[in-house]
């Protein structure tokens, strides 16, 4: 009897090793998207920013930048050191792709004035289509929503916890000084007005 019993527990353990083995595809798939999704958006934000700077654009409160930048840029590493053998759990992969959707929107709308600097087009009226319609900052909406959805996705509680507080302060300072770059270049006098 016991016999038997230790026989059938291999095809238990081996289905049982089979499914950990998917689990952690999931984890590293999604990791592998997001990763991927950044390096692609960085360079057409790199690409706009060039274009932007050809067009007289020019960059503001540069300085919260790097901070910015150190901030996703540890979220996305702590999510393949902590999550990347987890199981992905299906609410919250499939609100990431509903942002995802969002996300498109927003870059469709801005096109070539997406980037991922503040920067000032002088004499170009705001943006007020697509999404903007609705909310001043959809992309922040985004974003703030998007990490911590990430680390959920990974039941990682407590990253979605630290990364989506942090988020929201650098999100909170990045639209102050947004909004003071934008008011200021409303109340200065263009040239072709005068």
């Amino acid at each position: 009897m016991q016999e038997h019993d230790a026989c059938s527990a291999w095809p238990r353990l081996y289905g049982e090793l089979r499914r950990t083995r998917a689990r952690r595809v999931k984890g590293t798939v999604l990791l592998a998207f997001i990763s991927l999704q950044r390096a692609v958006e960085l360079a057409i934000a790199s690409r706009n920013t060039r274009a932007l700077r050809r067009r007289g654009a020019y960059e503001v409160a540069a300085g919260h930048y790097p901070a910015m930048v150190a901030l996703h840029a540890s979220w996305l590493a702590m999510l393949w050191v902590r999550g990347r053998h987890r199981c992905v759990l299906p609410l919250f992969l499939g609100l990431f792709f509903g942002l995802q959707l969002g996300r498109v929107w927003v870059l469709a709308t801005l096109r070539e004035r997406w980037t991922t600097r503040i920067m000032l087009l002088p004499a170009a009226p705001p943006v007020v289509t697509g999404p903007y319609r609705f909310v001043r900052h959809p992309n922040y909406v985004i974003v703030a929503l998007e990490l911590p959805c990430v680390a959920l996705a990974l039941g990682l509680r407590r990253l979605a916890l630290i990364f989506g507080g942090a988020n929201l302060a650098m999100l909170g300072w990045r639209m102050r000084c947004e909004n003071r770059a934008f008011a200021d270049a409303e109340r200065t006098p263009r040239d072709d007005l005068l």
